[in-house]
């Protein structure tokens, strides 16, 4: 499932319901956050993640002129104990959606956040051809 959902109403939404259509089957989020905005709901973001999600995959989304390392600790920031023993940070936006494909368990429920309509990712000042769709399928051709 591709959703645009960036913000944690919108995060909680899609989780809570891909939760009650998914049942007992595994449900992945894969999300992270933009640069150069509202850094109060990182920390949020995770704990939306982590109340609903049986994995979490945090990773990087138009970090504009901050470092994603830095978004990615700020996010991981909200993140109990627990929710912790279930995220991995893999900074790369398509490697991520790669390790959340390959390495989710058979009828897995797979959320890439965040993105949605959008084509594109900015890194610094420079806007890049990004398009999630595009690459689910390269990557799914592959498998």
């Amino acid at each position: 499932v591709i959703d645009y959902a960036h913000t944690p109403d919108a995060l909680e939404n899609v989780l809570k319901t891909l939760k009650d259509i998914s049942r007992d089957a595994e449900l992945v989020c894969l999300f992270g956050c933009g640069g150069d905005r509202d850094r109060t709901k990182r920390p949020e973001m995770a704990q939306i993640a982590q109340k609903y999600a049986d994995r979490i995959i945090v990773t990087s989304d138009n970090s504009r002129t901050e470092r994603t390392e830095d978004i990615m600790d700020e996010i991981c920031n909200g993140l109990s104990f627990e929710g912790k023993a279930k995220t991995i940070r893999i900074p790369d936006r398509k490697e991520a959606i790669r390790a959340a494909i390959i390495f989710s368990k058979p009828g897995a429920t797979i959320l890439l956040a965040g993105k949605g309509h959008e084509n594109y990712q900015i890194i610094g000042n420079i806007k890049h051809h990004f398009d999630e769709k595009e690459i689910v399928k390269e990557i799914l051709e592959k498998c």
